[in-house]
């Protein structure tokens, strides 16, 4: 199950051969090799990638090879009629520079001149460059360290890379555009990211905003509207799986057996119809809810929740961390990007790692940094290995996706995985690992349930936020780290002094021992927001160049200088990179 149901096709990747015009003998010779490197760059990267919704990428390649400018429109009218949403100009030789070039402004782009002697592909790449540069149009630069021979189809390693990197985020941005975010209620508790920002969505991310207030849940609660079979499927399902943990209330403010059982049958209809909001259920149509059935062809969405929502209704935590899960009662299919406390900017964060690696996100709190000694003072243990230098306490209020548990396995070691790959035995273990503590009523006053658990030690993580600053607009934070385990009564003694029904993941961040990541309490200082959003593995160079496509400039990130693949123009505004990124992302403006 997955996104389908969204209005709008998946971008696909189109393939541009560029070639040496020059007819009688010089282009003729080059016809079939400049056309293998284009079939040979699309076979790669169809046999790599995916969509977060799983679906197979396709590349689209130009019908001829490239020679000048009649060559050029023509291919970038089958793109446009084929739905490219990102080019790769491929070479082995020398072409007319700016005859050629995708001059297609808002698609992200890219150009891999082959590293040979025989033909001067570089010359074409290092011109061709030059006249996106001086346009101001963009580009990508792909070249081999090392020199190939002719005719060679191989791709070196470090242009694959270079290859998946830029092809990862092309897609994000093009998958972007044109789905809206849904705002389920306002904002929450006077948190910033919750106040929408529609000129941030349609501006840089092509997006649009749609807002509904809360009172559609208790409308559609109320007159039925949702899939009453799947209702008892669903309520079935969480009764045998959702398991309730401990109850924190004081004696005198438990709720009784009674009320928490219709609290359960409350939050999975609010789940059901969280989902409907975002992309719709044909179901709905058949009982007469035309308008309901469409949906509001949300990529992503965010629920208000506190407090005017908690106040009075048991809380969106349930919905919020299954919809966010890879499974419910349907089995395995994609998770859903929902923002806690309708966290806009959290949610952004959230799908910018969902789009590159296909798998559930975590929303957290960026809640406590314990140093050695406070952990010594309060538990008497003295931390060691991976945690000698502190650790950062992330936790949620129960929205967190269940595959943060870490119950699920990549070469035998706990992993998120992308949601095409999960066994239905590690969709148990991540049930089985979770319980469903009542909501603390001193938090939550109309009850719920928050889920909780303890995410395994040992996983690469990489945590990030985008933040909008005035007088430069948004910015994004990376940091990469991994997750460790504590030793039972540390970790207990550290949790009680928090709300214990909410899901802990102990982060430690890769340190540089420069600036921001000096040490770990510095990652915590300059941490931007309360929230962030971490998934699996280290993807943070991926989101840097998605990033860069997207002309919003990274204020933070420990990702090694190797890795860094920004567009060719950015090594002109400077030498320091971080501020370059910060002078190109000013002067290029949004990308719509």
């Amino acid at each position: 199950m997955n996104y389908k149901n969204l209005v709008g096709r998946l971008p696909k990747i189109g393939i541009r051969p560029t070639i040496d015009g020059r007819l009688d003998g010089v282009r003729e010779s080059l016809e079939e090799s400049t056309m293998q490197m284009a079939k040979n760059a699309a076979l790669f990267l169809e046999s790599n990638l995916r969509h977060a919704d799983g679906s197979k990428v396709e590349c689209v390649i130009s019908d001829t090879c490239i020679g000048g400018v009649v060559e050029a429109a023509a291919s970038a009218d089958k793109f446009s009629r084929e739905g490219v949403g990102l080019s790769l100009t491929v070479t082995p030789c020398w072409c007319y520079g700016t005859e050629t070039i995708d001059m297609d402004s808002t698609i992200p782009k890219a150009i891999w001149g082959f590293n040979g002697t025989e033909r001067p592909g570089a010359v074409y790449l290092a011109a061709a460059l030059a006249g996106h540069n001086q346009k101001g149009i963009p580009a990508f630069s792909i070249y081999g360290r090392d020199v190939q021979d002719s005719g060679v189809t191989t791709i070196p390693d470090d242009v694959q890379e270079k290859l998946l990197r830029f092809a990862r985020a092309g897609l994000a941005v093009a998958t972007m555009k044109g789905k809206s975010y849904l705002s389920m209620g306002a904002v929450s508790m006077g948190i910033a990211g919750s106040i929408i920002d529609a000129d941030f969505f349609e501006s840089f991310l092509g997006m649009r905003c749609e807002s509904i207030d809360m009172s559609e849940f208790i409308r559609r609660i109320e007159e039925g509207i949702y899939d009453k079979d799947e209702y008892e499927k669903a309520l079935a399902w969480t009764k045998k799986n959702c398991k309730e943990g401990k109850d924190y209330n004081p004696k005198d403010r438990k709720k009784s057996r009674e009320d928490l059982d219709k609290d359960w049958e409350f939050v999975v209809k609010m789940a059901l119809i969280g989902r409907d909001l975002m992309i719709g259920n044909p179901k709905l149509k058949a009982m007469g809810y035309g308008e309901e059935a469409l949906g509001r062809n949300a990529l992503v969405s965010g629920f208000q929740g506190q407090r005017q929502w908690t106040d009075h209704f048991p809380n969106g935590d349930f919905m919020e961390a299954i919809l966010t899960s890879s499974f419910d009662w349907n089995g395995v299919r994609q998770p859903f990007m929902v923002a806690t406390e309708n966290d806009s900017l959290n949610g952004v964060s959230m799908l910018f790692g969902h789009l590159i690696n296909g798998a559930a996100q975590v929303f957290s709190d960026v809640r406590t940094y314990w140093s050695p000694e406070s952990v010594k003072r309060v538990t008497g243990y003295e931390l060691t290995g991976d945690a000698e230098n502190g650790f950062i306490h992330l936790i949620n209020s129960g929205a967190s996706a269940l595959d943060g548990s870490g119950e699920q396995s990549i070469n035998g070691k706990p992993a998120m995985k992308s949601w095409w790959d999960i066994q239905e035995d590690e969709v148990q273990k991540c049930l089985d690992k979770t319980t469903w503590g009542p909501g603390m009523l001193e938090y939550f006053r109309g009850g719920g349930f928050s889920s909780t658990f303890n995410t395994k030690g040992g996983m690469p993580i990489t945590m990030c936020r985008i933040n909008i600053v005035k007088g430069i607009g948004p910015v994004l934070q990376i940091a990469e780290g991994k997750t460790i385990d504590l030793p039972k009564n540390v970790h207990d003694t550290l949790v009680e002094r928090t709300n214990p029904t909410w899901p802990t993941t102990w982060f430690v961040p890769n340190l540089t021992g420069e600036g921001a990541f000096k040490d770990v309490y510095s990652v915590m200082a300059n941490w931007g927001a309360n929230h962030g959003a971490f998934t699996y593995g280290h993807i943070g160079a991926d989101l840097i160049t998605l990033a860069s496509m997207l002309r919003i400039p990274v204020n933070m990130h420990n990702v090694v200088e190797e890795k860094l693949f920004r567009p060719s123009a950015w090594a002109s505004f400077g030498m320091d990179k971080e501020g370059a990124d910060y002078r190109a992302c000013s002067t290029y403006g949004s990308l719509y």
